[in-house]
């Protein structure tokens, strides 16, 4: 009978990894969403392809755009969650791409760490095969995309990046929300250690009552990275209204970011 405690320990601990790796991802499916945003916005519908899968995305060109920037999305929604950060970005001069995850929307597979990484890749491919240098090449990662942001600028040239309320590590957040347990069941996800190889300008953002990611998180992250950097703290903004809070700032501070890194001038001065 001995033999039943551990085997108790082992299923008890492979519920928490799978527990763990559902709660990582929350795609939504189309045709659920907000699709009736792609005419507003004038996007157009691209396929790329990573790996075995067909990834689905939104591109909104701008005429003489002098960069295009990666928008890679939180860990819920789809591409038609994402249409702020596409008007941000077109208010602040640069076409953008905002890329649906495998498993996401309308594209194929289901998500996971490798894959989110192989995905990112994808829409960086196509930001060249747009013609775009990679000096002209921006990354915008939120929430669960500030890792894959992250993995791209650790092993490709880009003009900056922009990472809105990063994480240092799965495990970091896991021991948040469930304390010496949690870091047991997930793994991965690490942002910090990357940040650390970055060559690129950096601006993190982050909502000093995010609710999900806590502040001192992303001041990790920030601090992991090398200069020219700066951290925008928005007053009072959450984990999920950093433009909502923000306001006429938001795209303002993209504008001043994008501006700065054509220019080759450092950024702002850390704080």
């Amino acid at each position: 009978m001995a033999w039943r405690i551990p085997l108790i320990l082992l299923l008890a601990w492979l519920l928490l990894v799978w527990i763990g790796r559902r709660a990582t991802f929350h795609p939504i499916r189309y045709p659920s969403g907000f699709y009736q945003e792609a005419a507003r916005l004038g996007v157009e519908d691209v396929w790329l392809r990573s790996g075995s899968y067909r990834l689905h995305g939104w591109w909104k060109p701008l005429q003489d755009a002098p960069a295009a920037v990666l928008i890679l999305p939180g860990n819920t929604g789809n591409v038609s969650y994402r249409s702020r950060h596409v008007r941000a970005w077109t208010e602040a001069g640069a076409a953008s791409l905002v890329l649906d995850y495998r498993g996401y929307g309308r594209s194929e597979g289901w998500p996971t760490e490798s894959g989110l990484y192989e995905d990112a890749m994808a829409g960086y491919r196509f930001l060249r095969g747009r013609g775009f240098e990679p000096r002209r090449i921006l990354l915008h990662g939120e929430s669960l995309g500030t890792a894959a942001a992250a993995f791209v600028a650790s092993v490709e040239q880009v003009g900056g990046v922009i990472l809105e309320a990063p994480f240092p590590s799965a495990r970091a957040v896991a021991q948040r929300t469930i304390p010496f347990l949690g870091p047991l069941a997930v793994w991965g996800f690490g942002t910090e250690e990357r940040a650390a190889r970055f060559r690129s300008p950096l601006l993190v953002i982050h909502g000093d009552a995010d609710e999900v990611i806590p502040f001192r998180l992303g001041r990790r992250v920030f601090d992991a990275a090398p200069e020219p950097k700066e951290f925008w703290a928005i007053r009072g903004a959450g984990h999920n209204d950093i433009p909502e809070t923000a306001g006429a700032a938001y795209p303002a501070r993209l504008r001043a970011f994008l501006e700065q890194v054509l220019e080759g001038r450092n950024i702002a001065p850390a704080r």
